[in-house]
This record gives structure tokens, C-alpha cells and sequence, in this order.
């Protein structure tokens, strides 16, 4: 399986950025624990603070990979943009967040890339990506084919 992690803006300070919110260890340290979990699934990773970076990634692994997780930061709740890159491309998405959104400020409550998405998961930490690629296993195992 071979699964791809876009993550957009701020979240290369994972580690560092409000601590109290999004922990203290880096997106590195945790992808290599999502490696050792998953042992046969090929994770790419890719970060940028630019929209249309994130919009071309997602054109560039979304023919091709498993699926896609991405978390489109500050992106999640204004661009059009990224919500139609996702509709675009054949692989599936999970939209996923550390924290949970609905319990933050009014503006973060509005996901404009949802819609597009397979599904969302937020607010269990950095373990919302395990969940989101246990959701991709889950799906492979029950169905194969797909």
C-alpha cells in the first residue's frame, strides 16, 4: 500500500508551535513511528506553507497512490482551490486535524475540503493520522479490489 501525507501550512513546526495544542514531537519523529506500525505500507511525505504546492502534490500522488491524508492546515478552511484538486484525483482522502476543530474558534469550524474527502478525523493528536491509515487498511482488507 502506498499511502501519501500532505500537510500545509505551520505544521513544519510541529514540535515547537504551541506545544499545549499540537505536542512536542516533530511530524518526522511521528512519521517515523507511523512507518514502524505499518511495516508493509510506503508512506510519502510532503509539506509546504504554499497552496498551489499543496494543490500540485495532490495532483502528483493522486493517480497513483493508495490514498491521501492530508491536513491542509489554515488552508482546511478557505481554499476552493485544494477542496477541487481533491475532487479531481482518483485516490481517496482523509482530511485529518490534531486538534479538534469544532472546539476551537468559529471560523475553524468550517472544513471547505470535507465535502471532497472519503471522511475526517480530528482532535486525537498526531494519532489522527494512524487512524486515518488504519481507515485505508480497514478498506483494503474487507474489499481488495477497490
Amino acid at each position: 500500500m502506498n499511502i501519501c501525507i500532505i500537510n500545509g501550512p505551520n505544521l513544519n513546526l510541529l514540535g515547537k508551535r504551541e506545544p499545549d495544542k499540537y505536542g512536542t514531537i516533530t511530524f518526522e519523529d511521528y512519521l517515523a513511528s507511523l512507518r514502524h506500525i505499518f511495516p508493509d505500507t510506503e508512506f510519502s511525505y510532503f509539506q509546504s506553507n504554499v497552496e498551489g504546492e499543496i494543490i500540485d502534490e495532490i495532483h502528483r500522488c493522486g493517480f497513483t497512490a493508495d490514498g491521501i491524508i492530508i491536513n491542509a492546515g489554515g488552508y482546511t478552511h478557505t481554499s476552493v482551490a485544494i477542496a477541487d484538486a481533491i475532487a479531481s484525483v482518483k485516490a481517496p482522502v482523509i482530511e485529518v486535524h490534531i486538534t479538534n476543530t469544532a472546539a476551537r474558534e468559529e471560523f475553524r469550524h468550517v472544513s471547505l475540503i470535507a465535502g471532497s474527502c472519503k471522511g475526517s478525523i480530528s482532535g486525537f493528536g498526531l494519532d489522527s493520522y494512524r487512524l486515518a491509515a488504519e481507515a485505508f487498511h480497514v478498506k483494503n482488507e474487507t474489499n481488495p479490489h477497490k
